[in-house]
Formats: structure tokens, C-alpha cells, sequence
């Protein structure tokens, strides 16, 4: 196999994600406008509350995804075809009896969908048929996609972003012109299935294209699996973060229609959708580098290792201060000019969202290179974060609503991502000690934390009105958002050896293992 280096593909997979995430943007923003218009809250709200309920059940996956990719990280850099192809089929053999259990478990879970929607505005059948929709779109992953994962593990994740985003827009499309002209349910949800499957046929496709001599498959698979069984212990670790991540970040459309109403389901969701697709914007260049940290990690250079994480750790504060001052002062007045004032929900939650938005963003590295080394014994830590996360809801949720829900998200937060994830890193896989990354990363917060409250003074005092016109609001982000970008970046210059190290590599355009 061609050896490409790190830097090419993931420079590569961050082009194409950021062509693609430009135009997921306009659309998204566009047709969120057209289905609360034409189709209503309620069922925006339906939508997203049943992929929720469903994406409980992705748990089964239970970070066997992740265990195989780490697996495949020291083949992929040997280019050894057949460890490859064993590796992948042992993949397809799990992932098809996930695939069962999650069948059986959505047709269990549909029993109850009276009882979860007792005081719906819709009509049981076609609550039954978009359960069942987003249920048969699932599956196809687990029963004909799963050979994907060696484009992610071999940084070629560009193929999978152009194709199945390539489907998505056509299906957005059909759906914005079904709702806008005959506001048909039925239609609109039926096209989740069908372009699902165009998506994973031509997939599949490109895959045989790419890798002609990978022929893997669910039966090969049972018989290697006996000698993979390292894979299982992976993923039981895995397992119990997945669940933690679940109720951190895919449960909050389920909590917001328990505690609050269905209504507020898509109220809350139009934010965390700004918020959402601007951490897109910078995440899916972040991510680009995983494997590469996982094949820099195989490679066992200490000091290029420690060296690259300071980096990367610089990029994610840089991006996650960003994100944050931009969202506060921008996103209420784009709210109001894009959907109408009666969906701002409140000084007090955008402040929350903020919070937890910005520990999201600064975390990456951490993430990155814990499972770079493969640390995933950690259970205990995502059991507390878990238990912690679902105590503070429901102490909070029944008093405060949407504030309560992401109340329990930053606590715990707080004590198990900003605290023990990074002793975790530093003390068992870098071994150094964790005052150093403390050192830095306070340097990092106090320098965000006086660029805020300088921008913030500097936009009070910007004479423009951005709840005005959507062209005073874009004339005051241009003069605030840059103003802030340049104060952070400069000063983070001065004090941080890693945003220095970061800025020098990109000037010179130097390959990241050099």
C-alpha cells in the first residue's frame, strides 16, 4: 500500500470536510427555517426526540468501532493487507449481531411509544412510521456500511464525508420541497430511508474502488474472531464511556420533551444547532488528525508525541475561545432575525451553553491522545460522570428546565473531563507531571478570560444595532470577532510555547512528523 504522509491526508480530509461543511451550513439554516414554517415545532421536535430515543440504542455499538480502529492503526502503517482485511471482517461479524440486538430492541422500545407520547399532537401511525424510518436508517450501518471504518482509521475520511453528505443535501433538497409544497409527513420521512441506503450502496462502492484487495466479511469475520479477543476487552472499556457520552450529548432533546414540552424540543434545538455547527466547522478539521495521532502514537517517539499534543492543545483553546465569545454576543440577534424574538430562551441558559460549549471544545486533545494510547480503562470515571450527570438533572431539571439539564452537564463535566482526564493522560501515558498541563492550560484561561470581557466592552460600545437587519448584524460580528481572534491569538503567542511551536509549523508548512 502507497504511504501518504500524515499531514497530506488529514490536510486533505479537512479540505473536503470544510467545502462540505459550508454547504451543510446554508442548508441547514435554510431548511430548519422551511420544516418550523411549513411542518411546525411539533413535529421538528418529533423528529429530533425519536432519533434521540434511537440513538439510545447505538449504545449496543458499544465502542467496538473504536477498539477495531485502534487495532487497525499498526497494520494500516505496516500496510499488512491481511491482518487488515481480518481485523475489518471480525468488525463486520459484530457489528451484524449489534445490528440484531438493536433490531430487537427498537421493536421492543416501540411498545411504549404510547406511553412516551401520551400527550402528542400526532396521530399514532405516523409516530410508528418515522419510529421505524429512522430505526431502518440506522441499520443499514451495522449491516451493510461497516467496512467504512478503514477510510477513518486510514485517514481517508474525506470519501465517507463526500458521499454520505453528497446524499444528505440531495435528501434535504426533496425534503425542503415536499414540506414548502404539500407538507406531507409521510414523504418527508421516507426519504430518511431511501437516500440512507442510496448512501451506504455507493459507499460500499468507492470502498471496493479504493481497496480492491479488502474482502471482508461477516463469515471470515466469526472465524478470526477467536484471535481478536483483545478487541472485546477494548470495547467493554469503551463501552461505559459511550454510555456516559450518551447522556452528555445525545440526551438532551430526550430530557428538554421530559422535563420541559416537545415544543421546546425544537426551541432548544435551534441553538445548540448554531452551536453545533460551529464547533463543526473546526471539529471536523480537528478530527481529521485522530489517526494521525494513533499512528504517531504507534510510531513511540515520547518527544514528538509531547510535543504535538502542546500543539494541538493550543489549536482547540484558540478554536474553543472562538466559538464561545462569538456565540454569546451573535447568536441571540441571529435568532431573532432568522426564526423571530419569541424563540430567544434566555440570558441565563445561552450562559450554560456557553460553559459547556467551551469545555467541549478545549477537551479535544486530551480526548485525542487518550485514545491515541488506547486508555480506555478508565470505567470507573465515566460511571461517576454519568451517575453524577443524571443525580444533578433531576435534582434540577423539575426546577429550572433547560437550565437544570445543562446544569448537570457542566458539573459533571467539571470533575471528570476538565479534572481527571488530563492526570489520566499525563501520569499513565506521557508521564509527566500534570502541573505542567496545568501550567499551560491556566495560562490559556486567564488569557480567554480578560479577551472577553476586553471584546465584550468593545461591543457594547459599537454603535450598530444587530437585532436591526441581518447586515448590521454581519457588520458587527466582522469588527468584534476579529478584534477578539487577533487579542487571544497574540497573546497565547507570547505566553505559550505550543501556539508558538503550532504558528512556526504552519509558516513553514512543516510535515507533522518531522
Amino acid at each position: 500500500m502507497a504511504q501518504e504522509s500524515r499531514v497530506t491526508k488529514s490536510l486533505l480530509n479537512a479540505r473536503v470536510n470544510l467545502i462540505f461543511y459550508f454547504i451543510t451550513l446554508a442548508l441547514s439554516f435554510f431548511s430548519r427555517k422551511i420544516f418550523l414554517d411549513c411542518l411546525g415545532p411539533d413535529f421538528v421536535g418529533l423528529s429530533g426526540t425519536l432519533a434521540n430515543i434511537l440513538g439510545f440504542l447505538s449504545l449496543a455499538e458499544m465502542g467496538v468501532g473504536a477498539a477495531v480502529s485502534y487495532n487497525l492503526y499498526k497494520p494500516l502503517q505496516r500496510g499488512d493487507k491481511s491482518q487488515i482485511e481480518e481485523l475489518i471482517s471480525v468488525f463486520g461479524y459484530l457489528y451484524r449481531k449489534i445490528g440484531t440486538f438493536v433490531a430487537l430492541g427498537g421493536i421492543a422500545i416501540s411498545a411504549f411509544i404510547p406511553l412516551i407520547f401520551k400527550n402528542t399532537l400526532f396521530d399514532y401511525g405516523l409516530i410508528y412510521f418515522a419510529f421505524f424510518a429512522i430505526l431502518s436508517s440506522s441499520l443499514f450501518s451495522y449491516f451493510i456500511n461497516y467496512r467504512q471504518i478503514i477510510l477513518s482509521a486510514d485517514q481517508r475520511g474525506y470519501v465517507v464525508t463526500a458521499y454520505i453528505q453528497g446524499a444528505a443535501y440531495i435528501k434535504i433538497l426533496l425534503q425542503m420541497a415536499i414540506a414548502y409544497y404539500w407538507k406531507n409527513y409521510y414523504l418527508w420521512i421516507a426519504l430518511e430511508v431511501v437516500f440512507g441506503l442510496v448512501a451506504c450502496i455507493i459507499l460500499n462502492w468507492k470502498i471496493a474502488q479504493t481497496y480492491p484487495w479488502l474482502h471482508a466479511n461477516a463469515k471470515k469475520g466469526k472465524e478470526a474472531f477467536p484471535r481478536h479477543k483483545n478487541i472485546i476487552t477494548y470495547t467493554k472499556q469503551i463501552f461505559v464511556h459511550k454510555i456516559k457520552d450518551f447522556l452528555l450529548f445525545q440526551s438532551d432533546q430526550i430530557l428538554v420533551f421530559a422535563f420541559v414540552s416537545l415544543k421546546m424540543v425544537a426551541y432548544y434545538g435551534n441553538y445548540t444547532l448554531i452551536t453545533s455547527k460551529l464547533t463543526q466547522l473546526f471539529s471536523t478539521f480537528l478530527n481529521s488528525f485522530w489517526a494521525s495521532v494513533g499512528n504517531l502514537v504507534a510510531e513511540g517517539n515520547q518527544k514528538k508525541i509531547v510535543s504535538v499534543f502542546w500543539e494541538i492543545h493550543s489549536i482547540h483553546y484558540l478554536i474553543g475561545g472562538f466559538v464561545v465569545f462569538s456565540s454569546y454576543h451573535l447568536i441571540d440577534p441571529f435568532i431573532t432575525l432568522w426564526l423571530g424574538k419569541e424563540y430567544i430562551l434566555g440570558q441565563t441558559i445561552l450562559i450554560l451553553l456557553m460553559i459547556n460549549t467551551f469545555i467541549l471544545l478545549t477537551r479535544g486533545a486530551v480526548d485525542m491522545f487518550n485514545g491515541g494510547h488506547g486508555q480506555f480503562a478508565d470505567t470507573w470515571s465515566a460511571w461517576a460522570e454519568g451517575i453524577t450527570n443524571i443525580g444533578v438533572t433531576l435534582i434540577c431539571a423539575p426546577l429550572w428546565g433547560i437550565a437544570g439539564i445543562l446544569a448537570g452537564k457542566i458539573i459533571s463535566l467539571f470533575f471528570f473531563v476538565v479534572l481527571w482526564k488530563p492526570y489520566y493522560l499525563f501520569h499513565y501515558a506521557l508521564h509527566i507531571p500534570i502541573w505542567n498541563y496545568w501550567g499551560e492550560t491556566l495560562k490559556y484561561l486567564v488569557i480567554f478570560g480578560g479577551c472577553f470581557y476586553l471584546g465584550h466592552l468593545i461591543y457594547l460600545h459599537i454603535p450598530i444595532d444587530d437585532y436591526s437587519s441581518i447586515g448590521n448584524w454581519f457588520i458587527k460580528g466582522a469588527i468584534i470577532v476579529p478584534v477578539f481572534i487577533t487579542m487571544q491569538f497574540f497573546a497565547m503567542y507570547g505566553l505559550s510555547k505550543g501556539t508558538r511551536d503550532l504558528a512556526h509549523r504552519v509558516m513553514l508548512k512543516t510535515n507533522i512528523h518531522k
